[in-house]
């Protein structure tokens, strides 16, 4: 079992590997306002990324690694610094992870993964080289890091009225219901041998279609001709198909049934399997959801989309106020490549 990726399930973020030589003197590598992040704490980030990115990476040389770790190692500190600034400021603003809380997310993640008991949790964890204290710890760390996006951005966005008429008007397109048909059928088949189709047989199937299409024009129900004379399995549900969308079907019956309204009935139609008759039972258009049907999505919309450019202003406002200290200069240059790597917010 591998317990680093309940918790990515359970929490929504990579764990670092816990160091299972307590006693060596950790390399740290940088300081953000005084608090560390060591060799150990990026390698386990590192090793968390490449899984993300490719569980089944298995370098063939040192020289692939390199590559591989290099790629990745730019977004890993500015993921780890932002973190930390941001728990930084969770903890300046007091939040913390009660007990009550934590056991319940526990209880989660065994419920999920099938764990019966707190001992089988602690022992899977233990082959992580892990505690149910780093656990915690991970946890409540993610936690305080939603808690100031919600504090700090999400409860400061505001989405005005304008706005959501305005992305409505543009984005019709977006609130269309896909067109949609709902077919009855009525199928006679034309028996076929290895010499080929019988002309007389041929001529029997098309005859019986048509003395089966008078009694539809008469107003027999299509259901019961279907059930009765049909050689299509949907005879079983009196010949009902669908709903569909309309290209879904063939451009042949996209052409017999152009300009049929619900309850039109296309002429006898020749097919590869013998003569056919369709029904439109149920026609549905293209419709637009109307604006205050759609006021919620477009609002969750809007709000994803500033929520970005409001986390960016807040990180790089909360970068710009730290102190950071970079003990290894290569990872210095990676952090200022991951920096300018970053998507820009429009403004």
């Amino acid at each position: 079992m591998n317990v680093r990726n309940i918790v990515v399930a359970a929490v929504m973020v990579a764990l670092a590997i816990a160091s299972p030589r307590a006693d060596i003197i950790e390399q740290v590598l940088v300081k953000v306002n005084g608090e560390i992040i060591t060799k150990t704490d990026l390698e386990g980030r590192q090793i968390a990324a490449l899984r993300q990115k490719n569980p089944n990476l298995r370098p063939d040389s040192d020289a692939a690694l390199k590559a591989a770790l290099a790629e990745v190692t730019p977004a890993v500190i500015v993921d780890a610094v932002d973190e930390m600034l941001m728990v930084q400021r969770g903890k300046e603003l007091g939040f913390t992870m009660t007990t009550d809380r934590f056991n319940s997310i526990v209880e989660n993640i065994k419920k999920e993964n099938k764990i019966e008991s707190d001992e089988a949790l602690q022992a899977a964890l233990k082959q992580e080289g892990m505690t149910l204290a780093d656990l915690r710890r991970q946890l409540e760390r993610t936690m305080m890091v939603q808690q100031v996006q919600q504090q700090e951005i999400m409860q400061k966005l505001q989405v005005t009225d304008t706005e959501l008429r305005t992305y409505y008007d543009a984005h019709k397109d977006e609130f269309g219901t896909t067109p949609s048909i709902t077919l009855r059928e009525i199928t006679i088949n034309v028996p076929t041998t290895a010499a080929g189709i019988n002309v007389a047989q041929d001529d029997e199937a098309k005859t019986k279609a048509e003395e089966v299409r008078a009694k539809i024009i008469a107003g027999e129900p299509f259901a019961r001709l279907a059930s009765d004379y049909s050689d299509s399995g949907s005879k079983a549900n009196g010949g009902l198909v669908g709903p569909l969308q309309k290209t879904d079907l063939s451009e042949d019956l996209q052409k017999a049934i152009e300009g049929l309204k619900t309850g039109g009935v296309t002429p006898v139609l020749r097919t590869t399997r013998g003569y056919q008759i369709i029904k439109v039972e149920a026609l549905q258009e293209t419709t637009t959801r109307p604006f205050d049907d759609a006021r919620s999505d477009i609002a969750d919309k809007i709000a994803g989309t500033k929520r970005e450019g409001e986390f960016k202003k807040y990180i790089v406002k909360l970068r710009a106020e730290a102190i950071i200290d970079w003990k290894n200069d290569d990872l210095k240059k990676a952090y200022e490549i991951g920096v300018k790597q970053e998507p820009q917010q429009p403004e």
